[in-house]
């Protein structure tokens, strides 16, 4: 617990100044990319302050100059600053909605152009997500999604969701599955303390969703590849 006080007191501390500069800087330019980069860096900063090292392996098999959907496992609720702060270039990540509703952090998100998502399961909110992402794809930037759904409780790959595959399938898209273990341990689902060690992420080939006929290929592709890059206790 008292890492887990020591990393809030660091970023705060380092966020405050970091907000004061570069959210006014992107609400009035309109870029947002000073705003992403100092953010990442406070990231890194705090995963330094915990102890916690990221091992990278594959990032140069992300292909440059293209906009990709990067697919990853969900473990903690280490995973998405960890893994966004890592993707090459710049993008945006399906979000949950309640979490726009935070103070100045919700606000962040909107100006980063993350995208709101429900869990009800409702096909018009859906189809409205992946309509943005698509238009954001368009635009150049990258599509970050946990294809869980949710963070897996004992570790094993949980079913996909589909949204994700019918947006790759619409836009052409690379994929590119993400296989992140090791923050099971350094935070559990539903626990607060956070534990120094090691966590891994692992970037793969892209797959194109083009070679498939249909979104159950793709998926399937999708999840062989990131189980692949999975202690096989996770593989389920």
């Amino acid at each position: 617990m008292i890492v887990s006080l020591l990393v809030i007191v660091v970023i705060v501390v380092l966020s405050i100044p970091a907000a004061a500069v570069f959210i006014p800087l992107a609400a009035v330019t309109g870029n947002v990319r000073p705003l992403y980069r100092a953010t990442c860096l406070i990231v890194s900063v705090g995963y330094w302050v915990a102890g916690i090292r990221i091992r990278v392996e594959g990032r140069e098999l992300v292909p440059a100059g293209r906009s990709c959907i990067f697919m990853a496992n969900h473990l903690s609720n280490l995973d998405p600053p960890a893994l966004i702060s890592r993707i090459p270039g710049y993008t945006s990540a399906f979000t949950k909605r309640s979490v726009f509703k935070l103070p100045i952090f919700g606000y962040c998100l909107k100006l980063g152009e993350f995208i709101p998502v429900d869990r009800s399961g409702n096909t018009a909110s859906a189809q409205a997500s992946v309509a943005v992402a698509t238009r954001l794809l368009v635009k150049g930037l990258h599509i970050t999604t946990f294809v869980e759904g949710k963070r897996s409780t004992d570790g094993r790959l949980l079913p996909f969701k589909k949204g994700p595959f019918y947006l790759a399938m619409e836009t052409g898209a690379p994929c590119i599955p993400v296989s992140i273990y090791g923050t099971e341990t350094l935070m559990a689902k539903g626990s607060f303390g956070i534990k120094p060690g090691t966590a891994r992420i692992v970037f793969h080939q892209p797959v194109n969703p083009g070679d498939f006929a249909t979104r159950e290929e793709l998926s399937e592709a999708v999840r062989a590849a990131i189980a692949s890059g999975l202690p096989e206790w996770m593989r389920n």
